[in-house]
C-alpha cells in the first residue's frame, strides 16, 4: 500500500469534525464520518477521556455507548449501529474543541507509531476474542473506583487505535493493560459487586435491545 493510499488518520477526521461550523456535535456525526471505521473511532472517542483524570459519573455518561459498541464489535456487526439516545447525544462545539484540544498530542504521538503490522491479531476468531475482552473492559469502566477505570479506558483506546490502523503491536499494548486494568480491579472485591449491580441495571433497562442482536 503506497503512503497515498494511507486512509486518513483518526486525528485528521477528529480535527475535521472541530473545523466544521456546527453549535454542536452528535455522536452521530462522529459515526458518520469515519464511515466503516467506526467501531474502532468511536470506542477511541468514549474510552480515550476515561483515560485522563475525570469527573465522578463521567464513566457511567460514557461507559453505555462502549457497552453498545464493544458488544457489536464482539458478535461480529458489520455495521455499527447505535440507539437515538446515544446517537443524538450531543457536545457543544467548544467543549468538542477543548476536548480535542486535550486528547490530539497524545493521539498524534500515537498515530506517528502505529503501522500495519502483526496483522494476524484480526480476524474473524481472534476479533471476537477482542471483543469479548472489550466488553469484560467496558463493564469495568462501570466501577465506582477513583481512578479505577483509566488502565481499562486506556486498554480500550489501545484496540481502538489498533483495530483502525491494523496495528497489531497496539492489540498487544491492549491485551497486556487490559490485564493489568484486571488485577487492580480484583484488589477492590466490594467495588466490583457495586459495579456489577450498575451494569445489570443497564442490561435491564436495555434488554429488548440486547436480544435484537442475536435474533
Amino acid at each position: 500500500m503506497t503512503e497515498s493510499a494511507h486512509p486518513p488518520r483518526v486525528s485528521d477526521i477528529l480535527a475535521g469534525i472541530a473545523a466544521e461550523e456546527r453549535e454542536a456535535v452528535a455522536v452521530s456525526d462522529v459515526t458518520k464520518a469515519f464511515g466503516d471505521r467506526a467501531f474502532g473511532a468511536l470506542m477511541f472517542v468514549f474510552a480515550a477521556p476515561l483515560a485522563l483524570p475525570m469527573p465522578p459519573g463521567v464513566s457511567a455518561i460514557l461507559g453505555a455507548p462502549l457497552l453498545f459498541i464493544t458488544v457489536q464489535w464482539m458478535i461480529g456487526r458489520d455495521h455499527l449501529w447505535l440507539p437515538s439516545v446515544i446517537a443524538n447525544r450531543t457536545m457543544s462545539r467548544t467543549d468538542y474543541v477543548a476536548l480535542m484540544g486535550k486528547l490530539t498530542p497524545y493521539l498524534a504521538w500515537l498515530e506517528r507509531r502505529l503501522r500495519r503490522r502483526l496483522t494476524v491479531l484480526y480476524g474473524p476468531v481472534i476479533d471476537r476474542l477482542t471483543g469479548l475482552f472489550c466488553v469484560l473492559l467496558a463493564i469495568i469502566v462501570f466501577l465506582p473506583i477513583p481512578l479505577g477505570n483509566m488502565v481499562p479506558s486506556f486498554a480500550i483506546a489501545a484496540f481502538a487505535l489498533g483495530l483502525a490502523e491494523r496495528d497489531g503491536v497496539a492489540a498487544l499494548v491492549g491485551w497486556l493493560s487490559g490485564l493489568v486494568g484486571i488485577v487492580i480491579l480484583l484488589l477492590f472485591g466490594k467495588a466490583m459487586l457495586v459495579g456489577a449491580f450498575a451494569f445489570l441495571s443497564v442490561v435491564q433497562e436495555n434488554i429488548g435491545w440486547f436480544a435484537g442482536l442475536f435474533s
